[in-house]
């Protein structure tokens, strides 16, 4: 038991290293005014305060929100279909689509963002419009994938089951497709909004400077502005935020297992 608890040790000191110093650096400096020595320090809550204060930044933060969960709903919307048809295909050809879908999520996020941020030149739309046509592109595959995965392993007896019992097709994919799938939804809700509400790059080059979200406030603070508290406590406010939805999604995702 000795022998394995040590072939932990290069993880514990993987995790200690690269998240919990940075983490407790970010704490320190959200906790402490600008300017400190690193032998004095000033603890304050001004940091929070100030973001919690200033209507552009809640402002901000809704907007961060706002536009994670319309891409999460139009990746559901636009996702389910492609994962039942998918999942509707012969195995061969299933094996052949997911790969034709993970093809592009091989591709450099900024390379792909770029490549978007040429095409959309070419159209007379919206700064916000722009940003949410290249999440939804850049996360759509996560959501595919995690829906199909929770319905190719279901059960076709079921179904069978279902229609025997005189169930028609839109019966049994309410009463027995869609719940069965609820876990892959939740874990695509889960890989699509949490990167969406703190995406910098896709609003930075999408948005063409003018449309900011919560992740390219936290950059022009430490970055452009070099005021690292502000930053710190910003990025404090949106992991809290994450964790929440994680723990959410995670409860609903033991709610939809139970029943």
């Amino acid at each position: 038991m000795k022998s394995f608890f040590r072939m932990s040790y290069p993880y514990i000191l993987w995790i200690a290293v690269f998240i919990v110093a940075p983490m407790f650096m970010i704490l320190l400096y959200a906790l402490t005014r600008t300017g400190n020595s690193t032998l004095t320090f000033q603890f304050t809550l001004d940091n929070f305060a100030r973001f919690l204060r200033e209507p552009t930044f809640l402002r901000v933060l809704w907007t961060s929100l706002r536009v994670a969960l319309l891409t999460t709903v139009f990746c559901i919307l636009i996702g389910y279909p492609a994962a039942l048809f998918i999942a509707g295909l012969p195995e061969r050809r299933q094996t052949m689509m997911v790969l034709l879908l993970t093809l592009p999520m091989w591709i450099n996020m900024l390379l792909k963002t770029y490549a978007w941020r040429g095409i959309l030149l070419n159209f007379d739309f919206a700064s916000e419009t722009k940003v949410f046509i290249g999440m939804v592109y850049d996360f759509l595959p996560y959501m595919i994938i995690q829906i199909h995965t929770s319905i190719s392993k279901m059960n076709p007896d079921l179904k069978t089951a279902a229609y025997d019992l005189g169930a028609n097709k839109w019966v049994t994919f309410k009463r027995v497709t869609l719940p069965l799938s609820i876990p892959g939804i939740i874990s695509g809700i889960t890989l699509v909004f949490l990167p969406a509400v703190s995406s910098f790059v896709i609003p930075k080059l999408l948005g063409g400077g003018d449309y900011v979200l919560i992740g390219n406030l936290i950059e022009i603070y430490f970055l452009t502005a070099g005021d690292w508290n502000f930053g710190s406590a910003i990025s404090l406010i949106m992991a809290l935020i994450i964790i929440a939805s994680m723990w959410a999604t995670k409860k609903l995702d033991r709610n939809a297992q139970e029943e």
